[in-house]
């Protein structure tokens, strides 16, 4: 828990958008539909919009603070609601103030900008609560919780928190140049995209109805298994990607990447190296890889980590006692 100097505001903050609207070239605009930004996921998909050449999104923004927050006799003065945009991969912060909606009320309504050309994957979208404490002007007393930040995502379709992995079905033997010398397996898993993919084999005989079909129970048991089994190796490999890529400063310290691979990282490392800070773990997981030993001995942490993402050990149980159970009747 962080520590202030100074009295903070009680009470929770929080941000939601109320609407979108894409402008683009000239003066046309264009309300992006409502399917496109969800209050539960808080996550606004600008991939959604039905035009590509909008230029800039407008978002109608409000937020919920405490009452107390403009009380003529709190510790605090020159009361202001920001909210701020930022996104790590290019660097860009954007702030607004946000106006109260009546006198002495909870809600402060605005809105924001963002530019199309300013940003290139995700943003986070948060409130802070500015006021001038014992004097000294610009002090945050409060804040949205860092787990309610609303993502604004410019390429996803669907308003989505956790990022969908991208499936894609390919005969190897015929398709793309890469792929062909992998003929012989199901599936092959490419970190080297905007967001890492699988490619199901379908030259591989029974594959494609196996993984998205809806046959027996013994199949579907099958089924669940094998897509355990991918999703371990889909988790082994984002995270050898992301721990190989690493940007480092100048003192060697290890810097966590602003994409996909850092969410991995943060996801996974509590695994890996249990029972320490995920920075610390990075730096010790980046001493081993690059090291003149330790790295090996890791390995079983790392795939111990993804199967258990892959929730491996359930199905694998599931399709035990389901076999079982099949036993069970056939000698009935």
């Amino acid at each position: 828990m962080r520590a202030y100097p100074y009295k903070r505001l009680p009470g929770a903050v929080s941000l939601r958008v109320t609407s979108v609207v894409l402008k683009g070239p000239g003066e046309s605009r264009e309300p992006l539909d409502t399917k496109a930004f969800s209050v539960v996921e808080q996550v606004v998909a600008l991939g959604q919009s039905e035009r590509d050449d909008w230029e800039s999104a407008r978002l109608s923004l409000s937020a919920t603070v405490s009452a107390k927050a403009t009380e003529p006799d709190s510790c605090w003065s020159d009361v202001s609601v920001v909210a701020v945009l930022t996104e790590k991969a290019t660097n860009t912060r954007v702030a607004v103030r946000l106006a109260p909606e009546a006198e002495g009320g909870r809600q402060w309504i605005g809105h924001l900008d963002l530019w199309r050309a300013s940003h290139l994957d995700r943003a986070a979208l948060a409130v802070h609560v500015v006021a001038t404490v014992d004097g000294v002007r610009g002090r945050v007393i409060a804040s949205s919780e860092r787990e309610k930040e609303w993502i604004v995502d410019l390429t996803a379709e669907s308003p989505l928190r956790q990022r969908e992995l991208d499936v894609v079905e390919v005969g190897f033997g015929s398709g793309p140049e890469w792929l062909r010398p992998f003929r012989e397996v199901p599936w092959v898993v490419d970190t080297s995209g905007r967001l890492p993919a699988v490619h199901v084999n379908t030259d591989f005989e029974g594959i494609t109805d196996l993984v998205g079909g809806n046959g027996s129970s013994v199949e579907g048991l099958v089924r669940d298994l094998l897509l355990a089994q991918m999703c371990t190796d889909v988790w082994t490999a984002v995270f050898h990607t992301a721990i190989g890529d690493l940007e480092i400063e100048d003192d060697g310290t290890p810097l966590f990447p602003h994409d996909w691979r850092g969410e991995v990282l943060r996801e996974m490392l509590p695994d890996v190296v249990p029972g320490r800070p995920v920075e610390e773990a990075l730096r010790e997981v980046h001493r081993r890889r690059t090291g003149a030993s330790g790295w090996t001995d890791l390995q079983p942490r790392i795939h111990f980590a993804a199967a258990r993402r892959a929730e491996v050990p359930k199905a694998l149980s599931t399709t035990i006692r389901g076999l079982d159970r099949l036993h069970q009747e056939n000698d009935a």
